[in-house]
């Protein structure tokens, strides 16, 4: 049913509102890397005709309140078309009139491409709408507790992927403040999810050992990653090194100090050893130098905050005598809380820094609340499907595999995006949420570095998309007073080694649509 356009405008208004009232503050990750696309090519542009056959020219000009002019736009479609074809790759654009929803520039609008990370925009979306904003993991301590001894202390996870160490030592100290003395034994229920515990598409690179591949479980630490922190004592001794979190990973192996002025030269193998990692450190840090960290995955993160927790009972003064297992379901007495920080503050994760982790464990999330446990990737994708399709913002093209996009997982058009896009900013229920979670142009996240000129005006809000042969960039450029916001999706693929040139161009592109929004309406 088409949306009336006075009632649209006015809910465009009173979100734009609220949306440029909130305040951003998010420190950037990488986590937009993997293998490339391997999607079918469709037609390129040629020189003589930049729009290819296959996809034609939609209308240009707007059709609602923006003042665009199509001219402008076109020549600036056809120059990004022509700027990836140059670079052996194809693209796909769509942009509109979000009031409108007036078509403002479109190229292959419905060509299939991996979206890279793009595709937690679909996560993103289906979180706020079924979980909502306010939602909060909880992660609990259980047991029977008598004279200050608990045969069995149980932890059981819902899918927190912030639980942090310093969150699990604040459990430790209140069950040490509770009167527990003496634990027998801890078990992890990680019955929330399955056992599958790599997303789908991870084992594409099984070697890849960097935090950004890491597995995700119900109850997780630090994103199931390790930072080796070496620190140099004096020449000749052996340099110490910390382990965050502890008690998982077993050291084998030394890091020498080396003369002053020595390059420093640091090597960690992992290999798994039943549900521990043992750690082979090898190398030399110079004396006087400084400290240097190095992040891993774990292998397998099923017993790594048991391990965890049983090094900080004895920590705080709790023995423990017994060791960990896997278990405990039945368990439902609880001793000890933690729960997360609200679902819409977590999401910025996903928008602004690309986090892997937090996407697939947010996505297998949905599946667990609205399919029940354990929770599945499959389960998710069909959950996802499923929540965005009421809000025909799931198009019949979209395929979706994990909820990160990572890897060769994902194929969507941008049509399907921009779909989503609109949408998402017209349901007063998600628009604000939804808006405050992708980075914002040259201020934080993935695209601090980018779009620096409009950092005063905060206008362009984004997600970023980046694999070993794709660049991409969806999200919305938001109006000065009186117009209408811009949502767009741009895809480049099959530039493998050219990821920076295309994304020049891409922000060639969006920068140029910016302009024509913002035409006499900047300030010097």
């Amino acid at each position: 049913m088409p949306r009336h356009p006075r009632r649209t405008a006015s809910v465009v208004a009173l979100l734009l509102s609220l949306i440029l009232a909130r305040p951003s503050g998010s420190q950037p990750l990488d986590g937009d890397a993997g293998l490339g696309d391997r999607s079918p090519r469709t037609a390129k542009p040629t020189q003589e005709n930049p729009v290819a056959p296959s996809a034609p020219r939609p209308p240009l000009a707007s059709r609602g309140p923006q003042k665009i002019d199509p001219d402008r736009a076109r020549a600036h479609l056809e120059k990004l078309a022509t700027d990836v074809r140059h670079l052996g790759g194809r693209v796909g654009v769509l942009a509109l009139d979000v009031a409108s929803g007036a078509t403002l520039a479109a190229f292959d609008p419905r060509g299939l491409y991996n979206p890279a990370s793009n595709a937690k925009l679909f996560t993103a979306a289906a979180a706020l709408r079924l979980l909502g904003p306010s939602y909060r993991y909880l992660t609990g301590l259980y047991g029977e507790a008598s004279n200050g001894a608990v045969a069995e202390l149980v932890l059981r996870g819902s899918g927190d992927p912030s639980l942090r160490t310093r969150d699990l030592w604040e459990m430790a100290r209140a069950l040490q403040a509770a009167g527990v003395r003496k634990v027998a034994g801890i078990a992890i229920d990680q019955g929330y999810f399955d056992a599958r515990y790599v997303p789908p598409a991870f084992d594409q690179q099984p070697e890849e050992w960097a935090a950004f591949r890491a597995p995700v479980a119900a109850a997780s630490l630090n994103a199931n990653s390790l930072l080796f922190t070496v620190r140099p004592s004096k020449a000749g001794q052996a340099a110490s090194v910390a382990i965050d979190p502890p008690g998982f990973t077993v050291l084998e192996g030394a890091v020498t100090t080396a003369r002053r002025g020595t390059p420093e030269k640091l090597g960690v193998r992992l290999v798994p050893n039943g549900g521990r990692l043992v750690a082979h450190l090898s190398g030399h840090i110079p004396e006087g130098g400084r400290a240097v960290s190095l992040a891993r995955r774990v292998d397998d993160p099923r017993l790594v905050v048991a391990y965890a927790l049983k090094e900080m009972l004895r920590e705080v003064g709790v023995d423990v005598t017994g060791d960990v297992r896997l278990g405990g379901e039945r368990q439902k007495r609880l001793l000890v809380a933690h729960r997360s920080e609200p679902l819409g503050e977590l999401l910025s994760a996903l928008g602004k820094d690309s986090d892997n982790f937090y996407a697939e464990t947010i996505f297998k999330t949905l599946a667990a609340e609205k399919r029940g446990r354990p929770g599945t990737a499959e389960g998710a994708a069909e959950v996802v499907g499923e929540a965005l399709r009421e809000l025909d913002a799931f198009g019949e093209d979209v395929v979706l595999k994990n909820g990160s996009g990572l890897f060769d997982a994902a194929r969507v058009s941008p049509e399907a995006i921009v779909r989503l896009l609109r949408a998402a900013l017209l349901d007063p229920a998600l628009g604000s949420d939804f808006v405050a979670q992708l980075a914002i142009g040259g201020v934080d996240g993935t695209l601090r570095g980018r779009f620096r000129g409009w950092s005063k005006e905060r206008a362009i809000r984004a997600k970023t998309g980046t694999l070993a042969s794709v660049a991409a960039l969806s999200g919305y450029i938001l109006p000065p007073p009186g117009r209408s916001p811009i949502a767009f999706a741009v895809l480049a693929s099959d530039v493998p080694g050219k990821i920076d040139p295309a994304r020049r161009a891409i922000d060639d592109f969006v920068e140029s649509l910016a302009d024509e929004l913002w035409k006499d309406a900047r300030t010097p």
